[in-house]
């Protein structure tokens, strides 16, 4: 047994030992079979929330509710989950009662998708009920049970499986398809919060196109914050290779190819969204230094500077993207260009105000950022040197001061 399953079997062990059984379950035994990385161990037993406390000197309660119990043990934690079935669901999402059972099938078969509806014990076999082993050889995503009653008890699965495309590079089972096509309206009752971060693991994918193509077929678009009427704009999104780009950068692509280039207009998209400030501003400057180097034949030391390392890679990779259709020359280039600047920021300048209150008799006013701009333009284009006297001197020249 591979790690990370191998540093958590003493769990199950201990599990066992006190006469409950214990599986791992969910998504980190579909990516053990299919041979892809493993993030989250998730573990689920017939014990129930109190008695798994009563195994562990050190658990916390982190969804104790839903069954959830926290374990800290060789200084890593572990979620146990109690094998659970669930009432009607409030709001298409959240259960309104859980009820604790023993049996490992009537907790896999509330799963969303047969792929992650699978468990594996301590030696390594496998349990499949819902032929998960079947789907993953077909490259297939497709419900456990009917459609629309798993996405009608939570409308996220329809996104999840979307995802489960671009992340997995697998194909909807017809019938799921159908069950999104009939339910999509049933997104709206999502927080958009859980849509967000289902979307952005969707645009990280390495088969992105693809399932946007998906959600164009399915117009599942039309239920996501400020696409309602995207359609072209996703048609043409998903046709660019977007694999190279960062989260940020396909942001600003998709509101490029919506046609949303005001700073104004990327606030209200983005905040519609839910996103960060942080984020908003950082797409903002992408987006701004994107247009301001469609006017440029290449990058100037000014524009360089003012746009930073960071914010002028990604606006070249993305007009590169739009006018080649690919990433095609040397990046580094840029970086090469940036570490040649002679002061990266303003704080690297050799003068500050207070310079040059000392060397005027001047009192303090907007003037001081006038002569500190100026300054910072020329040293930046390599007409003045970052030294203070020669600073002095040359602004004496310029009657500056």
């Amino acid at each position: 047994m591979i790690n990370p399953f191998k540093e958590a079997l003493p769990i199950l062990k201990k599990i066992e030992e006190a006469g409950y059984e214990a599986y791992f379950v969910g998504g980190a035994v579909r990516d053990h079979l299919l041979n892809i990385q493993i993030n989250d161990i998730d573990i689920a037993s017939s014990a129930t929330p109190e008695e798994i406390k009563a195994i562990f000197p050190h658990t916390i309660d982190v969804g104790i509710a839903h069954g959830t119990v926290m374990v800290i043990w060789n200084q890593d934690t572990y979620e146990i989950t109690s094998f659970r079935t669930e009432s009607t669901y409030l709001d298409y999402r959240r259960p309104e009662q859980v009820f604790f059972v023993r049996e490992l099938k009537e907790d896999l078969k509330r799963r969303d998708f047969t792929i992650n509806a699978m468990a594996m014990d301590k030696n390594g076999q496998i349990i499949d009920y819902f032929n998960g082993e079947d789907a993953l050889k077909k490259k297939e995503i497709k419900t456990v049970g009917n459609p629309n009653e798993r996405f009608q008890e939570d409308a996220l699965r329809m996104m999840r499986g979307i995802r489960f495309v671009s992340t997995l590079g697998f194909q909807v089972e017809k019938e799921t398809l159908k069950g999104i096509v009939d339910n999509q309206q049933l997104l709206s009752k999502i927080a958009v919060e859980r849509i967000t971060a289902e979307f952005e693991k969707l645009l990280q994918g390495r088969w992105c196109s693809d399932a946007l193509e998906i959600m164009i077929e399915t117009k599942l678009y039309r239920f996501l914050p400020m696409l309602e009427s995207a359609e072209k704009a996703i048609s043409q999104l998903a046709k660019l290779h977007l694999t190279k780009l960062e989260l940020p950068e396909k942001w600003a692509v998709l509101l490029l190819c919506m046609g949303v280039k005001d700073k104004q207009q990327i606030e209200m998209f983005l905040r519609a969204w839910k996103l960060s400030v942080k984020q908003i501003k950082t797409v903002q400057k992408i987006i701004y230094w994107i247009l301001q180097r469609e006017q440029m034949p290449t990058w100037s030391r000014q524009a360089l500077y003012f746009a930073t390392l960071s914010i002028a890679v990604s606006a070249e990779k993305i007009y590169q993207l739009l006018w080649n259709q690919e990433i095609c020359s040397d990046i580094s280039s840029i970086e090469e260009q940036y570490r040649k600047l002679p002061i990266k920021s303003k704080e690297e300048l050799a003068i500050s105000g207070n310079d040059l209150l000392r060397w005027t008799e001047k009192r303090p006013g907007p003037w001081i950022k006038d002569v500190l701009s100026l300054v910072e333009s020329k040293v930046v284009e390599q007409k003045l040197p970052n030294d203070k006297q020669l600073i002095k001197e040359w602004l004496q020249r310029c009657h500056q001061i």
